[in-house]
């Protein structure tokens, strides 16, 4: 049975939990690993992600989508306590996914940039054309 250590060496070879040989291309792994962002990168990817895998906000986004908010106005729109859009866009303007402009005292949020923006209207977009769970493809022509 081939070791993580066998492939980072090169070793193209092993079995699988079934005890079945399989065979890795060495040299797509290595390229493949040559092209991994830093693991310091992906951890925090990984908790912007989670920070989008909340509902609410999830919400308080594509309220965004539409322009910049103030705190009461977002809470109006999406159904939710000031105190609680508050926190979430605490949040969400820790990890740059929202930015923040002050006029006097009150707050005003937008998406922080067109990536922001894009990865919203890709993931809409995606859904909108996904498959539902469970759920079989029909083919293109079949009925």
């Amino acid at each position: 049975m081939s070791s993580r250590s066998d492939v980072a060496a090169g070793v193209a070879g092993g079995n699988d939990l079934d005890g079945h040989e399989h065979r890795h291309d060495a040299e797509r792994v290595n390229q493949v690993r040559a092209g991994l962002p830093d693991p310091a990168v992906v951890e925090e990817l990984g908790a912007t992600f989670g920070l989008l895998a909340d509902a609410g906000r999830l919400r308080l986004l594509v309220a965004l989508l539409d322009g910049e908010m103030c705190v009461c106005d977002l809470a109006a729109a999406c159904g939710q306590s000031e105190s609680g859009v508050s926190h979430a866009l605490r949040l969400l303007r820790a990890h740059r996914v929202v930015a923040v402009r002050r006029s006097g005292r009150r707050a005003f949020y937008r998406l922080a940039d067109a990536h922001v923006r894009m990865l919203l209207d890709l993931a809409l977009t995606h859904h909108a054309h996904a498959t539902p769970l469970g759920a079989v493809p029909v083919e293109a022509g079949a009925r």
